[in-house]
């Protein structure tokens, strides 16, 4: 916004949205003006101990005016300073996914995929995930009968976290999984319990590339596989694992 332009983010207005009136508004900033002024007086015949004095008074009272202000722009730059510190580790899951994209790109096999996925989300921040895919994938053959059945999906979660989240503790992102040669096969869902921490992940990595590589290798792995696993259960359509 120009600088020239009117708003309401004046201290004075910020005041006012906390119910005070105008007058108290007015001897509050006539009495920092004053506190200013006073402390001024100090740096006439500055010393070690005045300067240091002076210059403590002022940085907590602009802290404390600040936090009761509630200006965003403060609010935004505290994040950012923090996220500058979060960002080796950052550095490091970005750095899985990345992996993860190359590695895709020759997988030769659709268990080869599953073993990429499950250590490229065991590093970040997302706490499981589930990959759901369309086509020809695993055969599940119930140990007691002949019967066969196909399963589509695939689940992976951290160790101590419950294969069946509750849906108000989870945060999902689901991921359309679209080939390079604009074939749909499938969905990719991770999940991320609630919590005060930021992902320490960009973001955009999960949304670009990663989505096309997982697609194209899932074409490439699946179009000529098909594999037999015995269970005892005839009911389950779903292959899960647990990391250890």
């Amino acid at each position: 916004r120009p600088i020239f332009t009117a708003d309401r983010e004046h201290i004075h207005h910020k005041l006012l949205q906390h119910g005070m009136t105008h007058r108290q508004v007015v001897i509050l900033l006539y009495g920092v003006s004053a506190v200013f002024a006073m402390l001024s007086l100090f740096l006439l015949w500055p010393t070690g101990s005045s300067l240091g004095l002076v210059l403590a008074v002022l940085g907590i009272g602009i802290w404390i005016g600040v936090q009761h202000l509630g200006y965003l722009e403060f609010g935004e730059l505290a994040r950012v300073a923090h996220r500058t510190l979060d960002q080796p580790q950052i550095f490091v899951n970005n750095m899985a996914i990345r992996r993860a994209i190359e590695e895709l790109k020759v997988a030769r096999d659709y268990e080869q995929v599953r073993r990429i996925l499950t250590a490229a989300f065991d590093s970040n921040d997302f706490d499981s995930f589930e990959l759901r895919h369309d086509g020809p994938t695993l055969e599940l053959v119930p140990s007691d009968t002949s019967v066969s059945r196909r399963a589509h999906a695939f689940r992976w979660s951290k160790a101590g976290v419950p294969k069946a989240l509750d849906a108000s503790a989870v945060w999902t992102l689901a991921l359309n999984l679209l080939s390079s040669s604009n074939h749909r096969c499938g969905i990719l869902t991770v999940y991320r319990l609630y919590s005060s921490r930021d992902l320490q992940l960009d973001i955009n990595l999960l949304t670009s590339s990663f989505p096309t590589a997982l697609a194209d290798a899932l074409d490439r792995t699946l179009a000529h596989q098909l594999q037999v696993i015995p269970l005892p259960d005839s009911d389950t359509s779903l292959v899960a694992a647990q990391a250890g």
